[in-house]
């Protein structure tokens, strides 16, 4: 049984995925000229606004105080675990936790654990900064993803994950890669720097010839550790977290 999410949450949910886009793709559409160097700081104070009001949304509207006790549950384990990869050739340990909570949970509750998990896992290691804000969100999206999934069970389900959890993480870094891209090379012109006003497949082009430079390797070891956790892990933590939400019962 998954945690309801209610109309207004989902109107909060559908605004903080419009204002995300947007934060994280102004560079392929701004123009020459536009003043896009101060869109990032104006997005990194807009981000945490709308994403609060997101997580009020869905609190409010459908998670009970057994469900609050359950996202702690599972915030706290990824911040203790993720200290144990992260930064490591790629290896990243957390993200497995994130597809698993939101195939069981749903959607809404695997928007909320994405934010709180890496925000209590940056107060833990000390990562806070203009990048928290979307690294919050694409994580939110990776968890609120995995319960958009279709209905399979066994090993039909296992595959899907799998196969969602590889897509998912290449898929982050490419949009954390999108965050910082326009000013990594800024002071250069490279075939890899991001060139304002530039026709989007150009700059499309650009920005992956700069991933695949830059995090490929990361981005692919992420993929890897997320799926071989999630294979070894799924079927024993999704019976154990199908077994708590029947308990809980949630409202």
């Amino acid at each position: 049984m998954s945690v309801p999410v209610r109309a207004r949450a989902a109107v909060a949910l559908a605004g903080s995925a419009v204002m995300g886009v947007v934060a994280f793709c102004w560079p392929l559409f701004v123009t020459a000229g536009a003043g896009g160097v101060r869109s990032p700081w104006i997005f990194a104070l807009l981000l945490p606004l709308v994403l609060a009001v997101a997580l009020a949304e869905i609190s409010s509207g459908g998670m009970d105080a057994k469900a609050v006790a359950v996202l702690g549950v599972l915030s706290a384990l990824g911040a203790a675990i993720r200290p144990l990869g992260a930064g490591t050739a790629g290896i990243e340990t957390v993200f497995f936790l994130l597809v698993l909570g939101g195939r069981v949970f749903g959607p809404g509750f695997g928007f909320v654990l994405g934010n709180t998990m890496l925000f209590a896992s940056a107060l833990l290691t000390g990562g806070i900064g203009p990048w928290l804000p979307y690294q919050m969100l694409a994580s939110s999206w990776v968890a609120l993803g995995a319960g958009l999934l279709p209905p399979l069970r066994g090993r039909g389900e296992l595959t899907m994950l799998a196969v969602y959890s590889a897509l998912a993480s290449l898929v982050y870094g490419l949009l954390l890669n999108l965050s910082f891209w326009p000013f990594a090379l800024s002071a250069e012109s490279t075939s890899l720097s991001y060139v304002p006003g530039a026709p989007l497949v150009d700059n499309l082009v650009r920005l992956a010839g700069f991933s695949v430079a830059t995090s490929l390797g990361w981005d692919i070891g992420r993929a890897v550790t997320t799926v071989v956790l999630v294979l070894i892990t799924g079927p024993v933590l999704l019976r154990t977290l199908r077994r708590a939400a029947r308990k809980a019962a949630f409202t």
